[in-house]
């Protein structure tokens, strides 16, 4: 069953600038994706989904109620992260912790200092004077802290060090674990391959493709680098019927059909090679091939 429906949504602000007859499904318990370059129509979806704008065309569903006339009462299943981060005017993070808590009659604060500390936040800091990072993990904690069943995260990991990233990425996959449905975007890829099922891209306004992130993972042929014992041997094998380029005088580059690994590996067992490395396919990969190469509807 969809919890979060959005079917032909449009915002036409004019100048090909907006969102064009979106249409996105995400069930309950599901993680997905959401990625493009900026000014793509990121936010934009995301502030429908939280019934900041309303449609001009098109409808925005969550749990079968409309996002904008109903937005109140979604609210109370939402934990959400904007991508602009605003603060009320008060002057400590705990101070604003507990305004929020307080806004969502939430008595229990232990899950609220469980994220304190796995993020390494100070709470008892002057929230002017935080850091970029440490404003984003208050954002994170009050986005978390109620235990919501739905998560709307855009650009969650803005201005946190790649240590606090590995560890966000590991909060958002015990909260999927506890069956949270996730909406999430993006702009590090890592984040979306290890935390989503399914990534929609989307490109001036307009989704060019949605797919699982199991499919693009392991794709319909394999990249190898070849490492070979010396200069002879990489020129010999260039010959062979293979798509190979050589990126250096003794290295190959090829890639294989699933359907022909077997011949691919009998022939390389006839030439003298050092190392044998695969290129796994990437959600960046993606992104970067279909970009540049307009819109797929797979």
């Amino acid at each position: 069953m969809a919890i979060i429906e959005l079917q032909n949504v449009t915002k036409d602000y004019g100048d090909r600038r907006g969102i064009f007859n979106i249409d996105l499904s995400i069930e309950s318990g599901e993680a997905f994706g959401f990625v493009g370059t900026n000014g793509a129509g990121k936010t934009t979806t995301i502030r429908h989904l939280m019934g900041f704008l309303k449609p001009h065309i098109g409808t925005v569903k969550i749990k079968n109620l409309d996002a904008w006339h109903d937005a109140a009462e979604i609210k109370q299943w939402i934990g959400y992260i904007p991508g602009e981060i605003a603060f009320p005017d008060v002057k400590t993070g705990w101070d604003f912790i507990h305004q929020q808590a307080d806004l969502l009659q939430l008595m229990d604060l232990s899950f609220a200092n469980e994220l304190i500390e796995r993020l390494q936040l100070d709470p008892s800091a002057n929230i002017k004077r935080m850091s970029k990072g440490m404003k984003q993990k208050t954002a994170i904690v009050v986005a978390l802290m109620a235990n919501a069943p739905i998560l709307i995260l855009d650009e969650p990991t803005t201005g946190l060090d790649p240590l606090m990233r590995a560890e966000f990425i590991q909060i958002i996959k015990d909260e999927k674990a506890k069956g949270k449905t996730i909406f999430m975007s993006s702009h590090m890829f890592e984040e979306i391959e290890e935390t989503c099922d399914k990534v929609a891209m989307i490109k001036e306004g307009k989704i060019i493709t949605i797919k699982s992130i199991s499919t693009i993972m392991s794709n319909d042929n394999q990249q190898f680098i070849i490492e070979f014992s010396n200069e002879q041997e990489c020129t010999r094998f260039m010959q062979e019927k293979i798509d190979s380029v050589a990126i250096s005088n003794t290295t190959a580059s090829v890639n294989i059909e699933n359907n022909t690994l077997n011949k691919f590996l009998a022939i390389l067992s006839t030439y003298q090679f050092d190392n044998l490395t695969e290129q796994k396919h990437t959600l960046q990969e993606q992104f970067y091939h279909i970009y540049s190469g307009g819109p797929s509807h797979d």
